[in-house]
């Protein structure tokens, strides 16, 4: 499963790391979002599974500030 190892990855770096990755999927979901609303989106499903990417990346930073790390 992909995103069971992307996970994996995530975990290993950084908050700032973190960070900087959810910024850079924070502009590709407002993309995906404007290629949609133009009708140029190929394939619509790729908006939610940024999303939950995100929150995935959000949430682990919250567990790693939880930790202090």
């Amino acid at each position: 499963m992909k995103s069971t190892s992307n996970l994996k990855e995530y975990r290993k770096l950084s908050v700032e790391q973190l960070t900087k990755r959810a910024e850079e999927l924070k502009k590709d979901l407002f993309n995906l979002r404007f290629q949609n609303a133009t009708g140029n989106l190929e394939s619509t499903a790729k908006i939610p599974q940024t999303r939950k990417m995100i929150a995935q990346i959000l949430t682990i930073i919250t567990e790693k500030k939880d930790k202090g790390e």
